[in-house]
Order: structure tokens, then C-alpha cells, then sequence
């Protein structure tokens, strides 16, 4: 158990290890789900907003509610406070979406300039005209879950469109629905395009879409059919994937790039020490943003501290269950030692009783096989004839001594006969001397 224990504590510690080293960087100010608990007061999300058409979305321990199960034609959102201005940057959204067989709805992640006063609770049929990107997940085409993504540079009312299905640029099918699980959508935008998969699986990407950035926010949208889904959401991270937009050079660094652009180049200098200095200038490292790194460091410190503090309390909880085990497991060694001859005793009784049986059909069957029933059985055939024999004679005469008399009976027939047919002929004399009425 001691060595268990031990190997355990190193697991611990590598696996604290490798959390601290990979750690992503995600930016709390725009992420929620990624630290416990999702929500401190229970009704917020810290640095989000949340609205709903019918009912405001419902915030739990770990997840939010957009649309309930029930009813349906419900509406929710979920909008960033502040903008996302990172040149590249990876989003990693997390949602489950549940209903009945025939359940309807859909859900949108969006990326628009101005945010929730471009957008508020709209889809992307209803909205109106956005500047960014819209991904959208529904049952389009009847074929169980497709993502599809629309681009708008704010010239497109979507509202008023004939078609809104005809301006997606990218689609897959994914059935998202009754999965039983999260499913994690990730956008990855980045200076080569725009690429977007779904459970670790490109949907679709393209090298030409480069989304741009500065005053654009991050909004969660979900709406529900007449027959709802109920569509939850339980993490929503930000990561960027390269260091945010360097500061403005200072005043001297300005003067001194004006300087040696001002100044023309040596004549003794040939052009390959030229192309060097570029390059070397080139190459210098970018402004380090000290703030963002004491944040890390921070956040690193304060997981660490968490994990260590986690640890020791498992430790703790490890020897407390295996002093406990080994108290259980001398009892009942102890137990076992002190009821042992009692045991045995009952054993030898029940091995007496089970032998004492045996014997007794043993004898059973030896008094069976050794007497001669014929006698008894002869006896009993000869009282059951002279049984029947009695009852063959004696029953005639029972039966005409209890039969009724015939001759009584015919004589009460023809006497009830004799009187109808003289009632009958009284009641036709009278019938004739009875005086007549004419009318």
C-alpha cells in the first residue's frame, strides 16, 4: 500500500507537470467555463452579457441554458463586453444541444463589429446587416445537423434577402443533436485563412478569408422552434495565437528610424553588408509586453498553488483510508481466529444429522424391497368386489321403490282435461243465452 501510494504522488507530480507546460494561454476577460466556478454569484457570467426573448437564458453550475426544453419560441444570447483585438486568434466553443424527435432550432456563433448592438438575439435569417463572420449550426436541407459559415462586410441585410442559404461560403453535415455529450466547434483564424472543425475534424477552411480585427466582439446566439431544442452551452474559450498588436514606437525610436532613413548609405559600403543590416533589423526580437507575462505568471502560480494543495489533501485522504483498511482487515482476522473452533463444532453437528438421514432411507428402502405385498393386495381386490356386488343387487330395487307412480300421474292428466272442457262448455252456453246489443 506504501508503495501505491508513492506511485501515485508521482503521477501527481508529472501530471502537474505536463498541466503546467501546456497550458493554454486563454484570456479570461473573454472566456468563461475554463475556471470553477462558471459563474460566482450563480446569475452572471463575469465580463459577458447575458439576454433572452421570452425568459433570460438560464445560468447553472456548469453550463448555460440559451433555450429551454420547454416551452419553445424562445430566444438566447450571450455577447463579450469587450472587443477581441488579437490579429490571430483560436475560439474553442462547447455545446450540447437535446430535444424531442421532431425538435427544431438553431444555434450561431458570431464575430461582428459592434457586437450585440449589430446583432442582439437575431439568427442569421433575422438579422440584420453585420460586418464579420456567423457560423451556423441547424438542420438545414432535412439531413440532421449541418455548420455553415456567411461572411458579411455590412452590405447584406440578411432580413430582407431572398436567399440566405445561398451566401454560405463553407459547410459540412455534422447530427449534433441528442448526442448525449458536448460538442467542441473551434475557429482558428490566423494570417493563412480561416479554418473551422468540429470535434477535432475540419469542417471546412479557406486561405482567402483574413477576418479583420479592432472593435469586433464574440456573441452566442440560440433560438428555438414551436417544438424546441434546448441548447447549452458550457465553455467558451479565447486563445490568441500570437502575441496581441505591438505597441506604437516611442518618440526617440521614431526620430532614429527618420534618421536613418534621412541618411543615405555609405559609398564604401557594398550592397551585401546592406541586405545584412536589413535582415539583422529585420530580425530583432518585437517589444516584450512584461504585463501580460506577470498575468501568466501569475495564473500559473495560482494553479500550482491550487494543485498542490489538492494533492496533499488526496495524500492525506489515501493514508486515512489505508490506516482504515488495515484496522478492518485485523478484525476480521481477529474474528475469524476466535470463531473458528465454534465453526468447526456446527460443522461436525451438521455432518452427523446429514449421516443419521442417510441411514434412515437407507432402511427405508430395504423394507420396501424385502416384503411381499401380494396378500394385502389380493384382500383389497376381494373386498372391493363384494363391494360392487352389493351395490348391483340393491340399486334396482332403490330405484323403483323412489321412481314415481305413473298411474296417479295419468289420472290427474285426464282429470285437469275434463275440467277445462267443462269450463270451456259453460262458458259457451252463456256466452249464447246472454242477451244481445245492436247498435
Amino acid at each position: 500500500m506504501v508503495r501505491s501510494i508513492s506511485s501515485i504522488r508521482l503521477v501527481a507530480y508529472f501530471i502537474l507537470s505536463t498541466s503546467l507546460s501546456s497550458a493554454d494561454s486563454f484570456i479570461d476577460s473573454l472566456s468563461f467555463g475554463h475556471k470553477e466556478p462558471l459563474s460566482p454569484g450563480g446569475q452572471v457570467i463575469p465580463s459577458f452579457h447575458i439576454s433572452g426573448e421570452g425568459g433570460d437564458p438560464q445560468v447553472l453550475s456548469d453550463r448555460v441554458m440559451l433555450t429551454p426544453p420547454y416551452p419553445g419560441n424562445r430566444r438566447g444570447a450571450l455577447w463579450t463586453d469587450s472587443p477581441a483585438d488579437y490579429p490571430e486568434w483560436t475560439a474553442s466553443l462547447d455545446f450540447r444541444a437535446s430535444g424531442p424527435e421532431r425538435g427544431g432550432g438553431n444555434l450561431q456563433l458570431w464575430f461582428v463589429k459592434n457586437g450585440e448592438q449589430a446583432v442582439g438575439r437575431s439568427s442569421v435569417y433575422t438579422t440584420g446587416p453585420f460586418d464579420g463572420l456567423a457560423l451556423m449550426l441547424d438542420q438545414y436541407g432535412g439531413r440532421g445537423g449541418v455548420l455553415r459559415g456567411f461572411l458579411n462586410d455590412g452590405s447584406v441585410d440578411h432580413k430582407s434577402h431572398i436567399s440566405v442559404d445561398s451566401l454560405a461560403f463553407g459547410h459540412c453535415d455534422y447530427p449534433y443533436r441528442n448526442l448525449g455529450r458536448f460538442t467542441n466547434l473551434k475557429v482558428q483564424s490566423t494570417n493563412g485563412g480561416l479554418k473551422v472543425s468540429v470535434d477535432d475534424k475540419v469542417c471546412f477552411a479557406s486561405d482567402k478569408v483574413n477576418l479583420p480585427h479592432g472593435g469586433y466582439y464574440f456573441g452566442i446566439t440560440a433560438g428555438s422552434a414551436e417544438t424546441p431544442d434546448s441548447f447549452e452551452v458550457s465553455k467558451f474559450t479565447l486563445s490568441p495565437t500570437s502575441s496581441p498588436q505591438q505597441q506604437p514606437p516611442s518618440h526617440q525610436q521614431q526620430q532614429q528610424q527618420q534618421q536613418q532613413q534621412q541618411q543615405p548609405p555609405p559609398p564604401s559600403q557594398p550592397p551585401s553588408q546592406q541586405q545584412q543590416q536589413q535582415q539583422q533589423n529585420q530580425a530583432a526580437p518585437a517589444p516584450i509586453d512584461l504585463t501580460d507575462l506577470n498575468t501568466r505568471l501569475d495564473r500559473l502560480t495560482q494553479q500550482t498553488e491550487s494543485l498542490s494543495s489538492q494533492l496533499s489533501q488526496l495524500v492525506q485522504s489515501l493514508d486515512a483510508q489505508h490506516g482504515t483498511l488495515i484496522q478492518q482487515v485485523r478484525a476480521v482476522q481477529s474474528t475469524q481466529q476466535s470463531s473458528g473452533s465454534g465453526s468447526h463444532a456446527k460443522l461436525d453437528d451438521v455432518a452427523r444429522r446429514v449421516e443419521s438421514i442417510e441411514r434412515a432411507v437407507q432402511d427405508i428402502k430395504r423394507d420396501v424391497e424385502g416384503k411381499d405385498y401380494g396378500e394385502h393386495l389380493a384382500n383389497l381386490h376381494s373386498s372391493i368386489r363384494e363391494t360392487r356386488e352389493g351395490l348391483m343387487g340393491s340399486l334396482p330395487g332403490m330405484i323403483s321403490s323412489s321412481a314415481p307412480r305413473m298411474g296417479f300421474f295419468l289420472f290427474v292428466v285426464i282429470a285437469f282435461q275434463v275440467m277445462l272442457a267443462g269450463s270451456y262448455i259453460v262458458y259457451k252456453r252463456r256466452r249464447a243465452n246472454a242477451p244481445k246489443k245492436f247498435l
